[in-house]
């Protein structure tokens, strides 16, 4: 089993890159205008070239990458089933790199909508969909949750270093030069750990297939035919309303910060947020990962949304009463039921539907959370347009609810029944 450790390794060195997703809001705190910086106005050294903007505008590179990433699940899924996942991931580091670089010199909302949302989405989208099925074909049903956390706890964890490296990168390089020397970075990274990634032979599927309830529990339903059960659509929604709510506090994170600070440290060091946010976004993998192999998928999904829901209701209380200490618990806890959801769902995909087809099938059930970044910029064009900024809490602890009840409606479906 040590070869797969290998992949579990290199597939975690790729998702601790393409989590720069998560650390966008350092750079949307320098981008976003406010009452001295209006939108429009032009920005001094070291960020000559570039302009304030608004809310909303600052949002898109964010939305459209998330958008992007997931749509480009699919084609990549389908590269993994067909290649294996070398291919994928070699092209992710490509892109990833060229998006930064377009990101950065073009200086403009349409440049951040080019480079960071579309060329970095592809490369997320063929990355993810390359390390997250590889890693899971070399275990059994009984670690693969933990496998999986382990997996994607990397992208969570990215904003750990990437948001005070961002940070300073910014302030010593500004905006341009810190996605030009991030994208180089991890595109090389994710290159060499493309060499690392490859998918079990024969004989080890089949001693996977041979041990404990793999054969009983996990018969591989084709993408045609998952699309036809409604765990197929549970699943979808249970992702969207898992996602939406980290979604919506990783977009805002340094801003938040700032604003219940109110001044001093915390506010001048705002990465901080965001930062833990990664902390507890990859913790939350893991560790949901861990029990979810022992309470169950839909327990584990349950237990974290309903706390993360009551949360989501009380933070914009804490925000006017500038409580920090409540604000990094709650920011805690929000992230860390977005993280479980993100180890969850992968786990629960292949649990329902097999292994075989897992690259193109989770491919889709990936949408779900593609689709949930339409609360963070959803959210940026009320505040725009009211000032409000309660009531985007509000609804995303409502939608996360639902799906809470949702949970306790699904079970594995029987394909000798359907």
């Amino acid at each position: 089993m040590n070869r797969g450790i290998v992949v579990v390794t290199a597939g975690l060195s790729v998702n601790l890159c393409l989590g720069v997703l998560y650390a966008w809001s350092v750079w949307k705190k320098f981008l976003k205008s406010d009452a001295t910086h209006p939108a429009g106005s032009a920005m001094a050294e070291p960020n000559l070239g570039w302009e304030f903007l608004s809310d909303a505008e600052s949002t898109w590179g964010y939305a459209v990458c998330g958008l992007t990433f997931a749509l480009t699940m699919i084609p990549g899924g389908r590269l993994q089933d067909r290649h294996g996942p070398r291919p994928g991931a070699f092209l992710a580091g490509l892109f990833i790199a060229a998006g930064c670089l377009v990101a950065g010199f073009l200086q403009s909302v349409f440049g951040l909508f080019l480079g960071f949302g579309l060329l970095c989405g592809i490369g997320m989208g063929l990355g993810y969909s390359a390390s997250t099925p590889a890693a899971v074909q070399w275990f059994s049903q009984k670690r693969r949750g933990l496998i999986v956390g382990i997996v994607v706890g990397g992208y969570g964890a990215a904003s750990i270093y990437i948001a005070p490296l961002a940070s300073k990168l910014i302030q010593r390089h500004g905006i341009s030069g810190s996605f030009a020397i991030l994208g180089i970075l991890f595109g090389s990274v994710i290159v060499v750990a493309s060499l690392f990634l490859r998918r079990p032979p024969e004989e080890v599927t089949t001693n996977l297939k041979k041990s404990g309830t793999m054969v009983k529990m996990n018969a591989d339903w084709t993408t045609a035919e998952m699309v036809g059960t409604r765990q197929f659509w549970f699943l979808l929604f249970l992702f969207l309303a898992g996602a939406q709510a980290g979604l919506l506090v990783i977009a805002d994170a340094a801003p938040i910060l700032s604003k219940t600070a109110g001044g001093g440290f915390l506010a001048t060091n705002d990465w901080l947020l965001p930062a833990y946010g990664g902390f507890m976004n990859a913790l939350g993998r893991v560790v949901t990962g861990f029990y979810s192999d022992r309470i169950g998928r839909r327990n584990a999904f349950a237990a974290n949304g309903l706390v993360c829901a009551v949360g989501l209701i009380w933070i914009p209380t804490i925000i006017d009463d500038n409580d920090v200490m409540l604000l990094f618990a709650l920011v805690g806890l929000t992230l860390w039921q977005y993280g479980g959801c993100l180890s969850l769902l992968p786990a629960m995909t292949a649990d329902y539907f097999g292994s075989k087809h897992m690259g193109l099938n989770y491919g889709l059930v990936f949408l779900g959370w593609g689709a949930a970044f339409l609360m963070p910029q959803a959210a940026a064009i009320l505040r725009d347009a009211t000032q409000q900024t309660d009531l985007p809490f509000y609804f995303s602890a409502l939608l996360l609810a639902a799906g809470v009840v949702l949970s306790r409606f699904i079970s594995r479906p029987n394909k000798n029944k359907s």
